[in-house]
């Protein structure tokens, strides 16, 4: 039986119909045409479709759509406010080469983006930590965590500019 569920998509309000018995992570998918979100394991273990749900980090596969109604849902495809700019954990995982394929790095720069909004200046172990449920074949992880210290460094860079006077 399809159901319309009223959700918040990176900032957008969307009614989406849908059948019960379909996860956010296919709804955003196919339904949605957010394919940004990626389906890995379908069983909550990789962590490649992580989104945020009302900001907290959610395995998008494990979550039925209806459960999303009222709900405010960040994608991936929500991090860059614009085209010409990138997010600075996007651009932080294109400098350091801690994409390889790219299939774990949607789940990965949603976690890292929650991590560094709680947490501006994390060490090595409080990223691990951070990260951790998010599985990469490729990497080996050490880019992957270069990239988010430098994102977070130039995080707190910009907003020290911005305080400035």
């Amino acid at each position: 039986m399809k159901q319309i569920v009223e959700m918040t998509i990176n900032g957008d309000p969307y009614d989406v119909v849908t059948e019960g018995h379909r996860s956010l992570l296919d709804t955003l998918r196919e339904e949605v045409g957010l394919t940004g979100t990626k389906k890995g394991c379908d069983v909550g273990d990789c962590g490649a479709c992580t989104v945020l749900v009302d900001g907290k980090p959610t395995n998008a596969c494990l979550m039925l759509a209806v459960e999303a109604q009222g709900k405010s849902i960040e994608t991936v495809e929500g991090l860059q406010t614009s085209v010409e700019v990138l997010h600075p954990l996007q651009d932080a995982f294109m400098r350091h080469g801690a994409s390889q394929c790219g299939f774990c790095t949607p789940g990965i720069l949603m976690m890292a983006r929650k991590l560094l909004e709680e947490n501006p200046d994390p060490t090595d172990a409080e990223i691990r930590f951070g990260l951790s449920g998010n599985i990469c074949r490729c990497t080996g992880y050490t880019k992957i965590f270069d990239a988010v210290r430098s994102a977070a460094a130039d995080i707190r860079a910009t907003r020290t500019q911005e305080a400035m006077p």
